[in-house]
This record gives C-alpha cells, structure tokens and sequence, in this order.
C-alpha cells in the first residue's frame, strides 16, 4: 500500500513569508503523495478590522457571521489558498487548490451546540475519497483551505485540524496514512516552558496514564485526543512538531509520533 502524508500547516507558519517558504519547499520536497491543509492565519482578523467588522471568539473558535463568512472564503480560499498554490508550483510541485465544495469534496453541516451560536461554522459530515483519490492518484497535490459546504448553497467556516484528521481517516482504505500536524510547539512536551522537553514516541496507554496525572499540558490534550481518534480509524500514525522541521518530523528525527498500540 503507498504512502500518503495529510499534513496541516499552522497559522504561525502562514503569518510569516521566510517561514512558509522553507516549509513549502520542504512539502514539495516529499516523495509520497501528500495533501496540504492549511489554516487562515491572522490575515482575516486584519481584514476584518480594517473593514470595520467586529470578531468574536468562543472557546478558541471563531464565531462566523455573514459578514466575517465573506472574509475568510476571500482570504482562506482565496489570496492564502492561490498563494500557497503557486509557491508550490514555483519549486515543481504541482498542486491545485481547493475547498470542500470544490468537487463535493467535504461536506458539513452547521454546528449546533446548547446555548453558543458559532454561526456558519462547519462540522464535517463526509469526505469525498473516491474524488480525492483520482487527484493523487494523477499527480495532483491538493491543497484544501479550510472552507467547507453543506450541499445546499452554503459554505461553511471549518476548522483545519478537523478538516486534515478527516481526510486522513477517509483516505485509510487506500493507502498508507500518516496525518502531520505542523505548528509552534517542538512536539508533545513534558514541560511547557521548556522546548527540549519532548516525547519522542507517545503510544495510547502511555498518553491515558499520563493524562489522568495531568503530567500533559491540557491546550494540548484535544488535539491529542483526536490524533489518537484518528488512529483508531485506521491512519497509520500522527506526527505533531515544528512545521520548519518538517523534513525531520518526516524521517522521525524531530516531533513526537504518535502510535495507537
């Protein structure tokens, strides 16, 4: 069964030119088929202020009125999705941009939750695989911006961890799936304060021990919860850590690697 690495690219990355360059040199640089997600960064929150339209966040999360909907389809779809795009392009890397309407691709319904209104935020239904499939299977790298739809005219803001867990599971039956989580940290510390502070290899009773004496720092127990959530689904491991070391969280040099035995 081939390889195929799902990875997701931070907002830290996006927001700063020099480090989203070495990164997408390096993603070019990877011989496996791959799919990139991307998040929005904080050019949206810039926009948004400069329009004069007011942000709201809700545990984390931002809250996606009509207003702010229009906003993050043109920045997360567009200008940060085509720039991502051609970057690629520009080191050989043929790549093509999408959302989850593109192709029917994601689809999602708008999130319901007791006493919050998130607005037209999305949780994922479905993935299209046999679609998804076709494009990598022809040398196409997808690049998936974190903008969902519901089959019924309406696109919906969705988070881009989600989004890339999704697609790793979907795309289990297929090949060989390694979901990468690229962001600030070094990997899953023992320490917060302190960088060198690693796990190497973080296996699902190991992480249950460890969570219950809370020696894991909690920000980061839902993204660990839904690494090994997608381990139960069949992809065959999830690597967390710097995304300018990406060649090293690769070659399991860097990060953590997280495994469900």
């Amino acid at each position: 069964m081939e390889s195929l690495y799902v990875i997701k690219i931070g907002g830290n990355i996006i927001d700063d030119p020099s480090l989203l360059t070495s990164f997408l040199q390096k993603f070019a640089g990877i011989k496996s088929k791959k799919i990139l997600v991307h998040g929005g960064g904080k050019l949206a929150t810039r926009v948004a202020d400069q329009m004069g339209i007011p942000q709201t966040m809700s545990e984390g999360r931002r809250i996606t009125d009509a207003e702010t909907l229009k906003i993050v389809t043109m920045v997360y779809a567009g200008y940060i999705n085509k720039h991502v795009v051609a970057e690629l392009q520009s080191v050989h890397c043929n790549a093509a941009g999408f959302t989850g309407a593109d192709g029917n691709s994601i689809l999602s319904h708008k999130r319901e939750k007791a006493g919050i209104d998130f607005g037209f935020a999305g949780d994922i239904d479905r993935v299209n695989a046999d679609w998804i499939r076709q494009l990598i299977d022809n040398n196409i790298t997808p690049v998936f911006a974190p903008i969902t739809h519901n089959g019924m005219n309406q696109l919906l803001n969705t988070n881009a961890d989600t989004i890339a867990q999704e697609l790793a599971k979907a795309l289990t039956p297929f090949y060989k799936v390694s979901l990468v989580y690229s962001f600030e940290k070094a990997g899953v510390l023992t320490d917060v304060e302190n960088e060198t502070s690693v796990i190497r290899v973080l296996r699902f009773g190991e992480y249950k021990e460890m969570k219950n004496s809370r020696k894991i720092f909690a920000g980061m127990i839902p993204k660990l919860d839904n690494a090994f959530t997608a381990l139960s689904k069949g992809v065959y491991q999830v690597i967390i850590g710097q995304g300018q070391n990406l060649d090293l969280l690769i070659s399991g040099k860097s990060g953590t690697t997280i495994l469900y035995e």
